[in-house]
C-alpha cells in the first residue's frame, strides 16, 4: 500500500472542532486503492485494511450528520453514530459490486443517526408505530403554516402518507405541545420552548425513507430463506457461515473445511450469491 495512506493511530482530540479539523486531513482513496483495501479484508480478514477505509471516509460521515443538526442534540454524538454506520457498511461492503464505499455507506450512516434521534429526542419516543414515526419525521414540512391542520390539509396528510386521520390530529398535538425540547432549562416556559422539529433537514436525509427501507427487510427474510433451501448443500452451507452465523467463517475455515482454496470458496461463494440474487428477485416479482 503506499505510504501515503499512512494514517495516525490514535483520532483523540481535545475539541470537536479539533477532530473535524483532524479528518478533514486524512488522504482520500482512489478507486483502485479502496479496492485494494476492500478486497484485502473481505479475503483475507485484514483489519488494518478496514481502518483504512473507516478513517479515509470519515470526513463523509461528517458531511451527512450536518444535515441532522437541527434537532438539537450534541452534533459530536451524531457524527460518533455516523461512524458505527460506516463501519458497519465497512464490514459488509463488496468490492465486486461495482460502487464506491461511500455509495454504499449512506443507508447504514443515516440508519444508524436516526436511531440515535429516535432513541433521544423525548418527543419521539411517543412515535412507537410505523404510521407515527412516518408523521413525525413529515408532519411539520408538510403543513401550510404554524396554525392547527385544517381538516382539508390532515385529509391531505392522512392520504398521502396513508394513516389514518385520527392519528395525524394526535401527532399534531403532541408536536404543538410543551412537552418538546430536549432538556428545558426552569425559566422556559411552553411559548419560548425551542422545536427541533422546526428545522429538519431537507437535502435528501429523509429519516421515514430509511426506516420504510429497513422494514423492507424484514419481508424480504422469508424470500431469502425460499431461496436459500433452492442452493445445493455446500452453497448453502457457505453462505449460512460466511453471513448468517452469528459466528461467521472465513474463507480460509471453509477452504479448510472442503480442502480447497481461499479462492474456490469465494468464487463459489459468488455463485451462490447470483443465484440467490436471482431467485430473490423471481419471488419478489
Amino acid at each position: 500500500m503506499n505510504q501515503s495512506l499512512a494514517l495516525p493511530i490514535n483520532l483523540s482530540v481535545g475539541t470537536f472542532d479539533s477532530y473535524l479539523n483532524l479528518i478533514a486531513q486524512m488522504p482520500r482513496l482512489t478507486a483502485e486503492q479502496e479496492y485494494e483495501l476492500a478486497v484485502r479484508y473481505r479475503d483475507e480478514e485484514d483489519l488494518q485494511a478496514a481502518r483504512q477505509l473507516v478513517m479515509t471516509n470519515l470526513r463523509f460521515v461528517a458531511h451527512i450528520a450536518r444535515g441532522f443538526a437541527g434537532y438539537g442534540l450534541p452534533m459530536a454524538d451524531i457524527v460518533q453514530e455516523g461512524n458505527i454506520g460506516l463501519m458497519k457498511a465497512v464490514k459488509r461492503f463488496d468490492p465486486d459490486m461495482g460502487v464506491r464505499l461511500v455509495s454504499f455507506a449512506v443507508h447504514w450512516i443515516k440508519a444508524e443517526i436516526h436511531e440515535y434521534v429516535i432513541k433521544n429526542w423525548r418527543i419521539v419516543k411517543v412515535a412507537t408505530t410505523k404510521a407515527q414515526r412516518k408523521l413525525f419525521f413529515n408532519l411539520r414540512k408538510m403543513k401550510k403554516d404554524l396554525n392547527h391542520l385544517s381538516t382539508e390539509d390532515a385529509e391531505a396528510i392522512a392520504e398521502n402518507l396513508n394513516v389514518d386521520l385520527q392519528t395525524v390530529y394526535e401527532m399534531e398535538r403532541r408536536l404543538d405541545g410543551g412537552d418538546v425540547s430536549l432538556d428545558p432549562s426552569p425559566e422556559d416556559s411552553d411559548e419560548s420552548s425551542f422545536s427541533p422539529i422546526a428545522y429538519l433537514e431537507q437535502h435528501g436525509a429523509d429519516p421515514a425513507l430509511i426506516l420504510e427501507n429497513s422494514n423492507w427487510e424484514n419481508s424480504r427474510e422469508e424470500m431469502l430463506l425460499n431461496a436459500l433451501e433452492n442452493l445445493d448443500d455446500r452453497s448453502r452451507d457457505i453462505l449460512t457461515s460466511r453471513w448468517l452465523n452469528e459466528d461467521k467463517a472465513t474463507l480460509h475455515d471453509l477452504a479448510a473445511r472442503y480442502n480447497v482454496s481461499a479462492e474456490r470458496i469465494r468464487q463459489l461463494e459468488q455463485n451462490a450469491m447470483k443465484k440467490l440474487r436471482n431467485a430473490v428477485s423471481v419471488f419478489a416479482a
